[in-house]
């Protein structure tokens, strides 16, 4: 019974290509007259071209007619459902708030970051959040630009 159970499991590392177990631990002993093979390999060095993506963009300005696209896009979504006023729409309904996010940040590609979606309650939220203007400059470029009074004096290099 042992010796066909062996015999099985041989023919089991023959057919599926395993190697014996002497291979694993100890690995197969040369036999003695054989030339050794070693394989060359050219290595080609490439510069490997780094480019930086430029840096994004988070400047946002709200379009003239925000008030009227943002209510159209409720009243899509809503449908009969919506109050009388638009801005007192819940979005507690996670589907109906990811449709008009995702709608709107598409059209005006500006997206709610994931550290405000918990505030957008209504659409007047919503409407607040898409009217406030984003600057993509730093304190110190604003600095640059605008006109200092005659006694104060900045000196950009230290």
């Amino acid at each position: 019974m042992a010796m066909a159970s062996g015999l099985v499991r041989g023919w089991r590392r023959l057919s599926l290509g395993v190697p014996p177990r002497r291979a694993l631990w100890g690995g197969l002993r040369k036999k003695v007259g054989e030339p050794e093979v070693t394989e060359t390999a050219v290595q080609v060095k490439e510069e490997p071209i780094v480019v930086c993506p430029p840096p994004r963009s988070r400047k946002y300005l709200p379009p003239v007619d925000l008030h009227s696209r943002l209510e159209s896009h409720i009243r899509e979504i809503f449908g009969p459902s919506l109050p009388e006023d638009w801005q007192k729409a819940s979005l507690k309904e996670s589907r109906l708030k990811y449709r008009l996010l995702a709608h709107l940040a598409a059209e005006l590609g500006h997206a709610v970051p994931n550290s405000q979606l918990h505030k957008m309650c209504t659409a007047g939220d919503v409407l607040a959040f898409y009217s406030r203007q984003v600057k993509d400059a730093s304190k110190f470029d604003e600095l640059c630009a605008a006109e200092l009074p005659s006694n104060l004096k900045i000196m950009w290099e230290y």
